[in-house]
């Protein structure tokens, strides 16, 4: 089979597409023949090397989708020709980016056969931690003010979704060019991230003494401004930073409403078959709509790891071998 493998960490140079032996499944994985496989910034950090994949060389890619064409031994719950959706195997199990990838069945969850497997490709990485920051760590409640910063991202468009089927009131951020698909998506209130008097504009716009919960995926940039604009008793949940130098500029105002804070990566997730279910279920019924920007092919994987980076888009970008 033909994968995206780097065999030394470094910058986009060192992907490269090397034909190798197509897996077979061992106990308790499937091989799954890869429709999709979402290109997120987690798959450039593995490759740079400031996260430490398991063993070189390397194929990259957390998120995969597609279809199960054998199981290993001990296998029941999954048969060939079922379609399915898993996240978690570019950090400690070979990715995604290949024609084919053996994954573990914690880390996968079946699909109605009537599933886009493109867009099921770009679900799990988003889904996943906008399911854990909002509802296992967030605890958001029905009618709660929600601001997610963000909205048009991959993880804040799904972060949109989930709130919005949970029956919040949906503040988010996002450029100009993004404001009418994020409030299709859910958004109750659409702000341009860049404008002067945000933090007065999302007071306006929450209902009750402030945001009741936070997604913040800047810390660096947005932790100041969560307490400003948090109620008391507020909670900000963050996924995510540009600069790993994180902090208040005053902290009072943080104490001054008893600010929950819970800083969180989707990798100390149980059992991630467990929200992948929930996202699968979503999916299949047409209530989480995962937006899909670009497709790449195999070949160009490192001008997706580029686009990543540096590239505004809405939603997910996609590799499909």
């Amino acid at each position: 089979m033909r994968a995206v493998r780097f065999h030394e960490h470094g910058g986009r140079d060192v992907l490269r597409v090397d034909d190798i032996d197509t897996p077979e499944p061992t106990a308790g994985e499937v091989l799954v023949e890869v429709a999709a496989a979402g290109v997120n910034p987690v798959d450039t950090y593995f490759r740079s090397g400031s996260y430490q994949p398991f063993a070189m060389p390397m194929i990259p890619g957390v998120d995969v989708a597609g279809t199960v064409t054998a199981v290993g031994p001990g296998v029941t719950e999954f048969e060939a020709g079922d379609s399915v959706i898993g996240t978690g195997i570019g950090k400690d199990h070979y990715g995604g980016y290949a024609e084919f990838a053996a994954v573990p069945t914690d880390r996968v969850a079946p699909l109605a056969g009537g599933t886009d497997l493109v867009a099921a490709g770009g679900a799990g990485v988003a889904g996943v931690t906008a399911w854990r920051a909002l509802i296992d760590h967030g605890e958001m409640q029905l009618g709660e003010t929600v601001l997610i910063h963000g909205g048009s991202g991959g993880v804040g468009h799904a972060a949109v979704q989930l709130a919005d089927a949970a029956g919040a009131h949906v503040i988010t951020t996002a450029a100009p060019e993004y404001h009418e698909r994020v409030a299709e998506l859910g958004a109750d209130v659409v702000f341009d991230y860049e404008r002067d008097d945000l933090a007065e504009a999302v007071l306006a716009a929450a209902e009750g003494d402030g945001v009741e919960l936070t997604l913040d995926h800047r810390l660096d940039e947005y932790l100041q401004f969560d307490a400003e604009v948090a109620a008391t008793g507020g909670r900000v949940v963050g996924i995510g930073e540009n600069d790993p130098q994180v902090g208040f500029e005053r902290s009072s105002a943080a104490r001054g409403k008893d600010l929950n804070i819970t800083l969180m990566s989707m990798f100390n997730t149980p059992e991630l078959a467990v929200p992948l279910r929930e996202l699968a279920r979503l999916l299949d019924a047409g209530d989480l709509e995962i937006d899909i920007a670009r497709t790449y092919d195999l070949d160009e994987a490192g001008e997706a790891h580029r686009a990543v980076m540096e590239d505004s888009f809405l939603g997910k970008l996609v590799i499909t071998p």
